[in-house]
């Protein structure tokens, strides 16, 4: 729960655990709540209804202070316009086009040098991540930023399905809750500020369900925060063992929603489980709508879906590289930022009447690929798992010739349902390879709680490990 903290915090007993949870949770509702936050989020919810107009008017408005202000006032790119403008001629900074793809390497490897002059990162809260990677990424905002942000996320995740975060809520994440080496109950700490009760994901198994769903019940909170592969394993378990849970809303973190988690979540907890899409750098954001629309944020941060190979735009329908400028975080600027995900742009606008983008699909990790003896690279391998009973998948790539799919199953899977994954696998690869089909009782986590989609040693190096 508390990183800094980890050595300490595994020994407590648990009232105590509990008790520096809701110590780390009154720190944190200082930071990201306050005087102005219902204000913002009436605010967010206001700007749902703009018209197209409306919302180019206010972004190129919040656009054109941004870039002014990185070019003046941030070292990295100062520096980069000094350089590309000799004598002041050249490309101009004031259209987003003329600037550089940001490398996510650059901001990890100095962050400070992203931070507005006029700022002391002594007095700013900073989020670190380590993604699935393991290196850790810095990122600092002011008290007003956070607050901007959550405001968001209140109006654009809870209130549209009708939940708050002034009513019990219940996480199911990748932080520590407990030492992963515990045994038996209890799984979770309450966190009393944020009215949170706080789920470990390590510890979702077959025997351990049985407790999840009854403090779920004690609990009763009118929504779940969860990572899929975690919510939907838990589902799984519980509906396998005839273990009723609450009804509640569901919301995906961190991790893409396949069709097979949202429909055993659904059936576990009576509710339809919702996608959302976020990133501690705040450079975009996005959630689903009762339409089922994935909608993007644009008070959040703009999208742009560029290719591969060349950075050119792409248009909607087409599949690219998600590649974000941050609006709401005006003293650590991400301009063009490539946020490491590959997403496809609607062509259709959705039927809620809502004006922000639609993302057709999000499609995970833009590392998250397999590359095929003639020299493809085939990203988005959520669909090969459609319609089986699979709460968590895994492809894993050992060799140019050899995929294997790892699975944790949610019901009967014998051989016509391997086969059809198989079949399914190979249709996409359009190569003949080895491919086999292994089912687990869970598959392997990053250090940030998710489960990775993909891993191919052939795309990632041999340093790689299963």
């Amino acid at each position: 729960m508390i990183d800094a903290f980890a050595p300490l915090y595994r020994r407590l007993p648990h009232p105590a655990r509990s008790f520096a949870a809701s110590a780390r949770g009154l720190y944190l509702k200082h930071w990201r709540y306050g005087t102005r936050t219902e204000e913002e989020v009436q605010g967010a919810l206001e700007r749902d209804a703009w018209t197209a107009e409306r919302w180019k008017s206010w972004l190129d408005e919040k656009l054109a202070q941004l870039l002014g202000r990185a070019a003046s006032a941030v070292p990295y790119y100062r520096a980069w316009w000094k350089r590309m403008r000799p004598g002041g001629k050249g490309p101009s900074p004031e259209i987003l086009e003329n600037w550089p793809v940001l490398r996510k390497e650059a901001v990890r490897e100095n962050p400070l040098a992203f931070l507005a002059e006029d700022r002391d990162a002594g007095r700013m809260f900073r989020n670190r991540t380590l993604g699935t990677t393991g290196r850790p990424l810095s990122i600092y905002s002011t008290r007003a930023t956070l607050v901007r942000h959550y405001a968001l996320f209140e109006a654009r995740v809870r209130r549209w399905h009708g939940v708050s975060r002034a009513e019990p809520w219940a996480i199911l994440g990748g932080h520590l809750v407990v030492p992963r080496s515990r045994k038996a109950p209890p799984f979770w700490v309450r966190n009393k500020p944020l009215n949170q009760l706080a789920l470990s994901s390590y510890h979702v198994s077959a025997s351990a369900a049985p407790a999840y769903a009854a403090e779920l019940a004690r609990y009763a909170p009118s929504h779940l925060v969860t990572l899929p592969s975690s919510g939907a394993l838990l589902a799984a378990e519980c509906l396998e063992a005839g273990i009723p849970l609450p009804k509640l809303a569901v919301f995906s973190a961190s991790e893409v929603l396949l069709d097979s988690q949202r429909a055993v979540l659904a059936r576990a907890f009576g509710c339809a489980a919702r996608n959302t899409y976020g990133m501690v750098e705040m450079a975009a954001a996005a959630s689903e709508c009762a339409e089922g629309s994935l909608h993007a944020w644009p008070d959040e941060g703009l999208v742009e879906i560029l290719e591969d190979d060349t950075d050119a735009a792409l248009l909607p329908g087409k599949s690219g590289r998600l590649i974000a400028t941050g609006l709401l975080n005006e003293d650590m600027p991400l301009i063009r930022y490539d946020t490491g995900d590959r997403a496809t742009l609607s062509e259709s606008p959705c039927r809620c009447g809502r004006r922000l983008p639609v993302l057709e699909r999000v499609e995970g990790r833009s590392q998250d690929l397999v590359v095929t003896r003639d020299g493809r690279r085939i990203w988005y391998w959520s669909p090969v798992f459609y319609g089986l009973p699979v709460v968590q998948g895994q492809i894993f790539q050992e060799s140019l010739d050899s995929i294997r799919a790892r699975v944790v199953t949610s019901g009967p899977f014998g051989e016509p349902e391997k086969q059809q994954l198989v079949y399914r696998i190979r249709l996409r690869l359009g190569v003949a390879a080895q491919v086999s089909v292994e089912t687990v009782p869970e598959l392997p986590r990053t250090a940030g709680g998710r489960v990775r989609p993909v891993i191919s040693l052939v795309a990632r190096g041999p340093s790689v490990t299963s």
